[in-house]
């Protein structure tokens, strides 16, 4: 499985982006997918992911601000991000679960200035 993550770039506070992930490899629906992100000096995190299928799971500080959805392609996540802040800086990774492994994207940047 190859993840490629597109939509990064730079916003000002209070702005959105939207991030893009296409899963190739696979005909088969991979039903875990989500979003992590890592700020410099700091662990990667959860942003959010589906589980599962359907189910979602955020983290809180991005609760109300950010969206995940299924893309119409095939094995796509969006990832929309509104009300940007700058502790959103971050390298965000497209991450998906498929038989038993896990695959990582190669990131994409977003920066938020204040």
């Amino acid at each position: 499985v190859q993840l490629v993550e597109s939509g990064g770039g730079l916003v000002q506070a209070g702005g959105s982006l939207r991030l893009s992930c296409a899963a190739s490899g696979t005909i088969f629906p991979i039903p875990t997918m989500g979003w992590y992100r890592q700020a410099p000096g700091k662990q990667r995190e959860l942003v959010a992911t589906f589980t599962r299928g359907t189910s979602t799971n955020y983290t809180d500080s991005v609760k109300g601000r950010f969206t995940i959805s299924r893309g119409n392609a095939k094995n796509t996540v969006l990832l929309q991000m509104n009300s940007l802040k700058s502790e959103d800086t971050a390298v965000y990774y497209c991450k998906a679960e498929w038989v038993r492994r896990n695959y990582w994207g190669q990131g994409t940047q977003v920066t938020v200035s204040s």
